[in-house]
């Protein structure tokens, strides 16, 4: 019987050899060379944990702490992050022996012929059981627990830096809603000085009533701007608050600018060190790996089980059996081995297997997706902080050219050698002006943020 059970686990276990299969990798053509859009040469090659301290802002800083510790998105990650460990712990328990403590109590009462006996058996034992995990089922389980334990981590890590990244764009949407709000009032003042300038040519004969008419109506057109920017600054703050994990009511934000905001510099580095320090990449890795860890362990699910049990303990009567007992208490043990092997299951195994080969090409596919829209993403926000940096000096150069056009427009106009609508042309251009150098502002800063997002905040997959 033993030589019978040795030569079967011999052979499934070779058998079983010859199914397993590595987990797949990444094709060559999926990490380039290098980064081709150009970075600042004397930047710090990777993001600090704390990346967002380069702007320069305390005010966001803090905002980003709180969202750390308050965030709601950051907290429900933490909770299944816990979830995955806790089974990650329950697989791996099947590797150990279970132990367990057993008691019974039976009473027997019988009457034959006027003659009536009564018995009272107990035992109480301790007892163990161990599945012997000679193809690896119970290790494969457990390291497929393990990986998903590793990519809830990484996920966790991606909710934390989505979070961050939107705190900081939002913070920057509401400066520059501010900085628009500024813009408008400073124009509508402009603006109520011509129309003095207006009032008072009109009142003298020298200028027509159409220009008092078209300055009123440019005043009218700059207040009903007033509303719609002021709604999308509440809407702006708004948002904000919620990032932070409480309620907008009471909550102050005091910039009003992005006057004192700088634009940290970094560069990407090499490009396969951006695998291990994207958590989305790793979290797309270790769910690759869980993937195989299960298909390993569909697969030996063709293979017998072993189990072992064994208990042990006082009992009474201390043998039971079919024709007699052994009287008294003392002790008792029983041991047992089993197997079982699956002959016939209407092919169930078979797709279960298909099924999580399946899944596992999924998820390579997946992987792949990740590792290329990662290079993407780098190469896309260094693009975007390389133009917007020029188009942004280029607007600055233009404010200040179109703020000399205005004042110069005003003065001919109150001398009588220009007419009002060169005056008129000027404040529009200068208003549209300063509109878009505040956007392209905030296009730049948010081009950074998204630039520490796609290198990963700081994030690195080997750091303990």
């Amino acid at each position: 019987m033993k030589k019978g059970l040795a030569s079967t686990a011999v052979c499934a276990l070779l058998l079983y050899g010859c199914e397993s299969t590595p987990v797949p990798q990444l094709s060559p053509q999926d990490v380039p060379a290098g980064f081709e859009q150009p970075a600042a040469a004397d930047a710090s090659v990777w993001p600090a944990q704390d990346w967002w301290k380069g702007f320069g802002d305390a005010q966001l800083a803090a905002m980003i702490d709180q969202a750390q510790t308050s965030n709601l998105d950051i907290a429900q990650a933490a909770a299944r992050l816990r979830q995955a460990d806790a089974r990650a712990r329950q697989a791996g328990a099947a590797l150990l022996p279970s132990l367990g403590f057993g008691a019974n109590l039976n009473s027997f009462y019988g009457q034959a012929s006027g003659v009536s006996q009564r018995e009272t058996d107990y035992s109480a034992a301790l007892g163990a059981s161990y599945e012997l995990d000679f193809w690896g089922k119970n290790r494969d389980a457990a390291d497929a627990a393990k990986f998903a334990r590793d990519a809830s981590r990484a996920d966790r890590a991606t909710v934390a830096l989505t979070t961050t990244s939107s705190v900081a764009n939002a913070y920057f949407q509401l400066l520059s809603l501010r900085e628009r709000l500024g813009v408008t009032k400073a124009n509508l003042k402009s603006s109520d000085e011509i129309l003095n300038v207006v009032q008072r040519r009109v009142t003298a004969g020298y200028a027509a009533n159409s220009e008092l008419t078209q300055q009123l109506a440019t005043i009218a057109a700059d207040k009903a701007a007033l509303p719609a920017l002021e709604q999308q600054e509440l809407e702006s703050r708004t948002a904000l608050a919620t990032l932070l994990g409480r309620t907008p009511e009471g909550f102050v934000v005091t910039g009003e600018n992005l006057d004192k905001l700088m634009a940290p510099a970094v560069r990407p580095g090499l490009t396969s060190e951006l695998l291990v320090r994207r958590p989305d990449i790793a979290a797309a890795e270790a769910s690759l790996k869980a993937a195989h860890a299960d298909l390993e362990t569909a697969r030996v699910a063709y293979l017998p089980d072993i189990t072992l049990t064994a208990n042990g303990g006082l009992a009474y009567p201390a043998l039971a059996a079919a024709i007699d007992t052994l009287p008294g208490t003392g002790l008792a043990a029983n041991a047992a081995a089993s197997l079982v092997q699956v002959i016939f299951d209407g092919g169930k195994i078979r797709a279960k297997t298909d099924e999580t080969k399946a899944r596992e090409e999924e998820l390579l596919a997946a992987y792949r997706a990740a590792v290329i829209a990662a290079f993407a993403d780098v190469e896309n926000a260094l693009g975007n902080i390389q133009h917007l940096s020029a188009q942004e000096d280029a607007l600055k150069e233009q404010a200040t050219q179109s703020e000399k056009v205005l004042r110069a427009a005003q003065r001919k106009y109150i001398a009588g050698y220009t007419d009002f609508l060169v005056v008129t042309d000027a404040e529009r251009a200068l208003y549209a002006v300063r509109n878009q150098y505040s956007d392209i502002r905030r296009a730049h800063l948010v081009a950074v943020v998204a630039l520490f997002k796609a290198l990963g905040g700081g994030w690195n997959a080997a750091a303990p």
